[in-house]
């Protein structure tokens, strides 16, 4: 035996082989209880998120032309926000009436994260319209077709539409890019803000 390693090589006592198993138990035991920290404080937020939620007014009771965004705090519904410049949506034209069931669901799936494609979901917008409403679901990378694909799978499934329900993804680039889709504030601000020419 020239060093301690090969004393330990050779050493049939067992010790050893206790100590990596009160190791791993010990390992194991520490992810249960990170999980379940986990847990409770996702049940809290859930909760906190719950009391406000009860006191709002629902989707389907809103009248005229009207947005309700959620997103992950940090992040901005605008199309330009670093989490969502490289992105897109998932867009639903739902007719009257089931805006209000349909955007519960969509934010308690959010919360519950059961679409499962990690820090990939931004956030969800409900639109009410004259004529219909639209839900969508924004995400962080549009490239990323496995993963727009799990959103979509889960959005049919979290919202129980029907086979032939029509959903159209759109690229946040592409939403840019096409004329005439300046929302009312922008186009507000656009015309608010005319450079000056200072004239002796």
């Amino acid at each position: 035996m020239n060093n301690k390693f090969d004393a330990l090589k050779d050493d049939d006592s067992g010790d050893h082989d206790q100590n990596e198993e009160n190791s791993t138990q010990k390992d194991g035991e520490k992810e249960k209880m990170e999980r379940d920290k986990s847990q409770s404080s996702s049940k809290r937020k859930v909760e906190q998120f719950w009391r406000f939620y009860s006191h709002m007014v629902r989707p389907g009771d809103l009248t005229g032309h009207s947005d309700f965004h959620l997103f992950k705090e940090g992040i901005k519904p605008m199309w330009e926000d670093d989490a969502n410049k490289n992105g897109g949506k998932w867009i639903i034209r739902l007719r009257k009436g089931l805006a209000s069931r349909c955007w519960e669901n969509l934010i308690l799936a959010m919360l519950g994260e059961q679409f499962m494609v990690g820090e990939e979901i931004c956030g969800a917008v409900v639109s009410v319209r004259f004529q219909e409403d639209i839900i969508s679901i924004w995400n962080k990378t549009a490239s990323d077709q496995a993963t727009t694909a799990r959103i979509r799978d889960t959005l049919r499934r979290v919202l129980n539409l029907p086979p032939n329900t029509i959903m159209e993804y759109k690229t946040h680039t592409d939403s840019i890019k096409m004329p005439g889709r300046l929302g009312p504030q922008r186009l507000l601000f656009q015309n608010l803000w005319k450079p000056r020419l200072n004239v002796p």
